[in-house]
């Protein structure tokens, strides 16, 4: 069942809140589960508060998947299509339009009920208009109620073709998707996921595998990912396929557990990939030996312990960022080496390169070089 209601301009949270409680609460009662998009007045603060406080749960739909609330996106469609054809002739009475439209809508029968929303939510199917016309004295009126039937049947007409049209070309290419079960492992399409990797038409097409935590509904799932990733972990059933095992393809090996130094676990670097300024320190971009390219992230350079790996770095890649300062006279990207800083062990054993930003000058632990 739909409600359509004329708007000046996109509301805000707390518009979009007045509206339900005017439009929808006296009609329907409260809400117990609200699914829309990522529009900012649903991710706002109040909105998830206004939620909360009624008693009703906010169901985001995943990122780049429309399809999620596919039955308000493909509403949305049939309505502009309604409104262009029958207020093509005067669009600024469009707004006039939506009360005919909006009825038509829910009067029209489903195929995949076999009713229509006014029979599934109040049992029965409201009349509309007598099939006899009677005789009446003023004429204007008899014009006025041919008028909304004619526009009735006219909405109703486009109402079907466009559901009939969308429904054909959507199920053309449609396949019915596998059975989910908590624990299961998928992998998970990079269609839309931002990688850290060199070249995008490159990068592996999927990732993984990830575990299944919960199974939101047949067409979503919420995966356990790694923290760095830093997306949403919902996706539609369209975005992650099964974990298949055969002789021929046997299961990947899992990663090279840690290894325990000082007290901690510390993982092995394959490679430093780019370098950034943060604050007074540098940050690498590290990839990780035995783990997939969702897993890189940005480390300081006080925890990669070979500096070696540092200086070869830098030295293949001159133009990444350092923990350097510009000399005068000497340009932005110039060639001259700029000013580093180093810490050794007084034992002279190397240790990592690290960005002490409370070094002082009169510490007798450590040993204090500039190279130029």
């Amino acid at each position: 069942m739909a409600h359509f209601v004329p708007l000046p301009k996109i509301p805000s949270a707390k518009e979009t809140a007045e509206l339900i409680l005017i439009h929808v609460f006296r009609i329907h009662g409260l809400a117990t589960d609200v699914v829309s998009d990522r529009g900012p007045q649903f991710t706002s603060v109040f909105w998830r508060e206004f939620c909360e406080l009624i008693g009703a749960t906010v169901s985001l739909t995943s990122g780049f998947h429309p399809q999620a609330n596919g039955q308000t996106e493909r509403k949305n469609q049939e309505m502009e299509t309604t409104l262009r054809c029958m207020a093509s002739d005067h669009p600024t009475t469009w707004s006039k339009q939506l009360l005919r439209v909006e009825y038509a809508h829910n009067t029209l029968i489903s195929s995949a009920t076999g009713l229509s929303p006014f029979q599934c939510a109040y049992g029965f199917q409201p009349p509309l208009f007598s099939a006899l016309e009677k005789e009446v004295t003023c004429p204007s009126v008899q014009a006025f109620i041919r008028r909304c039937r004619r526009t009735w049947r006219q909405a109703r007409t486009t109402l079907l073709q466009s559901a009939n049209r969308y429904a054909t070309a959507t199920n053309r290419r449609r396949t019915k998707a596998p059975v989910y079960k908590v624990g299961q492992g998928v992998w998970l399409s990079t269609q839309n996921i931002p990688l850290r990797v060199e070249s995008k038409k490159l990068a592996p097409r999927f990732i993984g595998p990830f575990e299944i935590v919960k199974v939101i509904n047949p067409s979503a799932v919420r995966l356990s990912l790694p923290r760095n990733m830093k997306i949403h972990p919902t996706f539609h059933v369209s975005r992650i396929k099964p974990v298949r095992e055969s002789p021929m393809i046997p299961a990947a090996p899992p990663p090279p557990p840690p290894r325990v130094i000082d007290g901690g676990p510390t993982y092995t670097l394959r490679r430093l990939l780019r370098s950034r300024r943060r604050g007074r320190g540098v940050q690498y971009l590290v990839d990780w030996e035995g783990y997939g390219p969702e897993e890189r992230q940005w480390i300081p350079a006080r925890h990669i312990l070979n500096p070696q790996l540092i200086r070869d770095f830098h030295l293949r890649y001159p133009e990444q960022p350092s923990r350097t300062h510009a000399q005068p006279g000497v340009k932005p990207g110039g060639t001259r080496p700029l000013q580093t800083r180093g810490f050794v062990e007084e034992e002279g054993e190397a240790s990592s390169v690290e960005e002490d930003e409370d070094f002082q000058e009169g510490e007798t632990e450590r040993a204090f070089s500039d190279e130029y």
